[in-house]
C-alpha cells in the first residue's frame, strides 16, 4: 500500500463531501495584469487590524513615513499597523469599520503629503537570518493570512509539532474573484521565493501548490517557477484539483489533497499539516528579503457597474469610496457593494470604510447580475442544505436553534465548524438566509464565552487579593510576635515588673469601665421601665411635679368637702335633737359619735393614703405646692387624678366610721350636742381635716349627692319642729347671725364664685335654705337666748372655715366640689336657725 507521500507524488486526490458549482464569472477581471491606482489623499487605518490590542505610538499632528509602525504592543498574536504612505496624522478617532455591522473602531486618519516617502528599510539575505529573526521580521511586518481569515502568519510558521506537509492555497474557488490567479501569473517567482522561506522555517517533507483546473495559466506559471527556484523538484509540486465550491476551504482542501479529515475543534498542525495562501507567501518574501511591511495587497474590482474591472494593488487604509472612484464606478439605484465574493461576502452600508488585509474583492453587480432580495419563506425540510454542506453539518437544525436563540443547542450541533461558505443558502428553495442566522449565533456564543472568561479572571484576581491580604496579615502578626519576643528577651527584671504593673492597671481600668457601663445601662433601663420616675428632661420633671400637685389638691378638696358636709350635718342634728323633745336621744348620740368618728377616720385615711401612694409628695411639699400661685396656675391640668385609689380610700374611711359609731353607741355623754359641736368645730378648724384632707382623693359624686340630700331632709325636719315650738322672740340673734352669714362675702360671694353658675341643683337648695331661714327669723325674732350666741359662734366659725377652704381652693378647677361646698354652707345656715330655736325653748 502506498504511503501518503507516495500518493501525493502520483497526484492522487480524494473527494470532498458537499459543495456546489456556481457560475465562475472570473473572466471579467482576470484578463489584464495587476496594476496600481493613483494615490488617494486620505487613509483610514484601523487599530488594530488583526491580533491582540495595540496602543498608538503616534499622536495627532505627527508626520509619518510610508511603512512606519503606528502601534506598539506585546503578545504572541500581536500584529503592528503601518502607515500606507507618508503624511500627517490628522485624527485618531472612532470610525466606521469594514464589516457588515459597520460598528465604529479606533482608527488613525492620515492626510497624505503626496511624496510617498519610505521609512528606512533593512533588506536581508535568507542565509544571514536565523529562524527566530525571520519570524520576528514576519511579525514586525504585520503579515496576516491573505486568503480572507487574516490570521497572524508568524503563529502558523512556529507550530508546536513537527510539520510534514505544507499546502500553498491557490484554489480561489469563489466566483468573480481572481486576485490569486493574476498574482500567480504575474509574480510566480516571488511566490516561490516566499515558499522557500516557509520551507526554511518548517522543513516539511512535501510542499503542494493546489490550483483549480479552471486556472490553467496560473498552474503553468507556477510550474515554470518551480523549475527556476532553488527548491528540490522532489519536494515541491503543483497539484491541480477539480473546480468545485468551496474546495478552497482549509479543511476541505486538506481532505481533497490528503484524504484526512481535521477533527472538530482541532487545527491542521495537529495532523502535521500547515496551509498558507499564495498572497501570504508573496508578502513573506518582501518582509524578509526587502524589509517591507504589509501595506498593500491585490484587490479584484469586478461587476458590471465598474468601468475598469481588474486586479489592482491597493494600499491598506484606502477607503472603498476612493478606490471605486478610481475605476469609474457607476452605481444604480439601490446599488450594492459587496466585500468578497457573492458566496461569502457581505454588503456595505457605508462606503467610507477602509480596505483591510483580508479584503480580496470589491463586487459591484448590476440588477441583471444579482437576483433581488427575496422574502424569507417557511422551511419545507427538503434536506438540500444538508446535502450541500461541505462540513457535513445539519444546517436545518442549526437554523431552528439559531432562530429560537437557543445558542447552546446550536453549539451542540458543531456550529463552530461552519465555514460560512453559503452553500446551504444557495440551494435553499425557501430563500432562507441561513448563513446570517449562523453568524448571529456565533457572535452570541463568542460574547458569552468572553463574559465567562472575564468573570473567571475577575474571580481569580479576587482570590489572589484575598490570599495576599491574608499573607500580609500573617506576616505582620509574625513580625509583631518576633518583635515582642525580642523586647522581652532584652527586658530587665525591673522593666518586667513595670510592664506587669501597667498591664494590671489597664485590666483594672477596663473592669471599672465595664462595671460603670453596666450600671449606666441598668439605670437607664430602670428609668425607662418605671412609669412614675421622671426623666432628665426639665419639661418632664415639671410635668411630673405638676401631676403630683394636682393629685394632692384634688384629694384635699374632696376630703374637705366631705368633712365639712358631715360636720355641718352633725351640728344641725345636735342642735335639733337638743331643742326638740320628740327626737330620740339615742339617735342624736349615735349621730354625734358618727361625726366624731368620721372626722378622726378622715384624718387617718388622709395619712394612710399619703403613705401608701408613692406618687404623692410629702404633705408639707404638697401644701407648699398648692398654696404657691405659680404651681397652682401652671399645673392644674398636669396629670389626671387617680380616681380609683381615692374612691377606695373614701370607702375604707366610711367603713371605719360606721364601725366606730356602733362601738361608741353606748358611751355617749348626756350633752351630745355640746361635745359634738366642739368636736365638729375642732374638725372644721383642724388643718389635718381641711387643708391636708383635701389631697386624699376625689369624692364619689353619687355618695356626695346622697349626703347632701340627707342633710337637706334633716334641715327640713328641724325647721318644721321649730315652727311649732317657737316662742315670742326666738330668732333675733339667729336672724342676725343668718343675715351675717348670708351677707358675708367669705361665706356667700366666695362660695358662690367657687361654684359654677350652671349648678342648678345647688342654687335651688341654697334658695330654699334662705327662704326657710327668713321665715324662722321672723317667727323667732323676740325669743333669742344667750345659748344662741354660743351656737352662733360655733356656726360662724364653721362658716368662716368653709369660706377659708373655698378661698384656698378657688383657683382649682373643681366645679362639682365647690358646688357641694356651697350647698353645705346653705345647710349650715339652716341648722343654725334650728339650733337657735331649740335654745330659746
Amino acid at each position: 500500500m502506498l504511503t501518503l507521500l507516495e500518493q501525493l507524488d502520483k497526484g492522487h486526490l480524494w473527494r470532498s463531501p458537499g459543495g456546489i458549482h456556481p457560475p465562475e464569472l472570473k473572466t471579467l477581471s482576470n484578463q489584464s495584469v495587476i496594476s496600481s491606482l493613483p494615490l488617494p489623499s486620505r487613509f483610514v487605518v484601523p487599530v488594530p487590524l488583526v491580533g491582540q490590542l495595540a496602543t498608538m505610538s503616534v499622536k495627532v499632528g505627527d508626520h509619518v513615513l510610508k511603512g512606519q509602525a503606528l502601534t506598539e504592543g506585546a503578545g504572541f498574536t500581536y500584529l503592528p499597523v503601518h502607515a500606507p504612505t507618508s503624511g500627517v496624522v490628522v485624527a485618531i478617532e472612532q470610525h466606521n469599520s469594514n464589516h457588515a455591522s459597520t460598528l465604529p473602531v479606533l482608527s488613525c486618519i492620515i492626510e497624505a503629503d503626496g511624496q510617498d516617502t519610505w521609512c528606512e528599510l533593512i533588506p536581508n539575505q535568507l542565509e544571514q537570518l536565523s529562524k527566530s529573526a525571520i519570524l520576528d521580521k514576519i511579525k514586525q511586518a504585520g503579515i496576516a493570512g491573505m486568503g480572507g481569515a487574516a490570521f497572524p502568519s508568524h503563529v502558523k510558521l512556529n507550530p508546536a509539532s513537527e510539520i510534514d506537509l505544507v499546502i500553498i492555497n491557490g484554489v480561489e474557488c469563489e466566483p468573480y474573484i481572481s486576485a490569486d490567479d493574476r498574482l500567480m501569473r504575474d509574480y510566480s517567482d516571488e511566490i516561490l521565493t516566499g515558499i522557500s522561506i516557509i520551507h526554511h522555517l518548517l522543513n516539511p517533507q512535501r510542499i503542494v501548490i493546489a490550483i483549480e483546473d479552471n486556472k490553467p495559466e496560473a498552474a503553468k506559471a507556477m510550474q515554470a517557477a518551480i523549475t527556476r527556484s532553488t527548491l528540490p523538484n522532489d519536494i515541491i509540486r503543483v497539484t491541480v484539483i477539480p473546480t468545485k465550491y468551496p474546495s478552497g476551504g482549509e479543511k476541505q482542501l486538506i481532505q481533497i489533497i490528503t484524504g484526512k479529515e481535521v477533527p472538530s475543534g482541532a487545527i491542521p498542525a495537529q495532523l502535521g499539516i500547515v496551509m498558507h495562501n499564495v498572497g501570504t507567501a508573496y508578502a513573506i518574501q518582501e518582509a524578509v528579503l526587502q524589509g517591507k511591511p504589509l501595506i498593500e495587497r491585490v484587490v479584484t474590482f469586478t461587476g458590471e457597474r465598474v468601468g475598469k474591472p481588474g486586479n489592482y494593488w491597493l494600499r491598506i487604509g484606502t477607503t472603498v469610496a476612493d478606490a471605486l472612484n478610481q475605476v469609474n464606478f457607476a452605481p444604480d439605484n439601490g446599488q450594492k457593494v459587496i466585500v468578497g465574493g457573492p458566496m461569502m461576502g457581505y454588503a456595505l452600508a457605508d462606503l467610507d470604510v477602509p480596505i483591510l488585509k483580508g479584503t480580496n474583492c470589491l463586487l459591484t453587480p448590476s440588477q441583471a447580475e444579482i437576483a433581488p432580495d427575496a422574502d424569507e419563506k417557511a422551511c419545507i425540510r427538503c434536506g438540500e442544505c444538508a446535502v450541500a454542506c461541505p462540513a457535513l453539518l445539519l444546517p436545518q437544525q442549526l437554523f431552528w436553534h439559531a432562530k429560537a436563540e437557543e445558542y447552546d443547542k446550536a453549539a451542540s450541533f458543531n456550529l463552530k465548524d461552519c465555514i460560512e461558505c453559503g452553500c446551504c443558502s444557495y440551494v435553499c428553495p425557501s430563500d432562507i438566509p441561513l448563513v446570517e442566522y449562523y453568524r448571529v449565533a456565533k457572535s452570541a456564543l463568542k460574547n458569552t464565552a468572553e463574559e465567562k472568561l472575564q468573570a473567571e479572571r475577575a474571580k481569580q484576581r479576587f482570590e489572589v487579593r484575598l490570599q495576599r491580604l491574608e499573607d500580609e496579615k500573617t506576616a505582620r502578626e509574625e513580625k509583631s510576635k518576633q518583635a515582642a519576643a525580642k523586647r522581652q528577651a532584652n527586658m530587665k527584671s525591673s522593666d518586667k515588673d513595670a510592664v506587669a504593673a501597667a498591664m494590671a492597671r489597664i485590666a483594672a481600668k477596663k473592669a471599672q469601665t465595664a462595671d460603670a457601663t453596666k450600671d449606666s445601662v441598668t439605670t437607664h433601663t430602670n428609668i425607662t421601665d418605671a412609669p412614675s420616675v421622671a426623666v432628665d428632661s426639665p419639661d418632664a420633671k415639671k410635668t411630673a411635679v405638676s401631676a403630683a400637685i394636682e393629685r394632692a389638691k384634688a384629694k384635699k378638696a374632696a376630703i374637705a368637702a366631705q368633712s365639712l358636709a358631715d360636720k355641718q350635718a352633725d351640728v344641725t342634728e345636735a342642735t335639733a335633737d337638743h331643742s326638740a323633745d320628740n327626737i330620740d336621744d339615742k339617735k342624736a348620740k349615735i349621730a354625734a359619735a358618727v361625726a366624731r368618728a368620721k372626722a378622726k377616720k378622715a384624718a387617718l385615711a388622709n395619712e394612710s393614703a399619703a403613705t401608701d401612694n408613692p406618687a404623692e409628695p410629702d404633705s408639707a411639699v404638697a401644701a407648699e405646692a398648692i398654696n404657691s400661685p405659680s404651681a397652682t396656675n401652671s399645673s392644674i391640668n398636669a396629670a389626671p387624678i387617680d380616681d380609683k385609689k381615692a374612691k377606695i380610700a373614701a370607702a375604707v374611711a366610711k367603713a371605719k366610721a360606721k364601725k366606730a359609731a356602733l362601738a361608741n353607741e353606748s358611751a355617749a355623754t348626756d350633752n351630745p350636742a355640746e361635745s359634738d359641736s366642739a368636736v365638729t368645730a375642732e374638725a372644721i378648724n383642724s388643718p389635718s381635716a381641711t387643708d391636708s384632707s383635701i389631697n386624699v382623693a376625689p369624692v364619689d359624686d353619687k355618695k356626695a349627692k346622697i349626703a347632701a340630700a340627707v342633710a337637706k331632709a334633716k334641715a327640713k325636719k328641724a325647721a318644721l319642729a321649730n315652727e311649732s315650738a317657737a316662742t315670742d322672740n326666738p330668732a333675733e340673734s339667729d336672724s342676725a347671725v343668718t343675715a351675717e352669714a348670708i351677707n358675708s362675702p367669705s361665706a356667700t360671694d366666695s362660695s358662690i364664685n367657687a361654684a359654677p353658675v350652671d349648678d342648678k341643683k345647688a342654687k335651688i337648695a341654697a334658695a330654699v335654705a334662705k327662704a326657710k331661714a327668713k321665715k324662722a327669723a321672723l317667727a323667732n325674732e323676740l325669743t333669742q337666748t344667750d345659748e344662741s350666741a354660743v351656737s352662733s359662734t360655733v356656726v360662724n366659725q364653721a362658716i368662716k372655715t368653709a369660706s377659708d377652704v373655698d378661698m384656698t381652693n378657688s383657683e382649682a378647677p373643681i366645679d362639682d366640689k365647690k358646688a357641694k361646698i356651697a350647698a353645705a354652707v346653705a345647710k349650715a345656715k339652716a341648722k343654725k336657725l334650728a339650733n337657735s330655736a331649740k335654745q330659746e325653748e
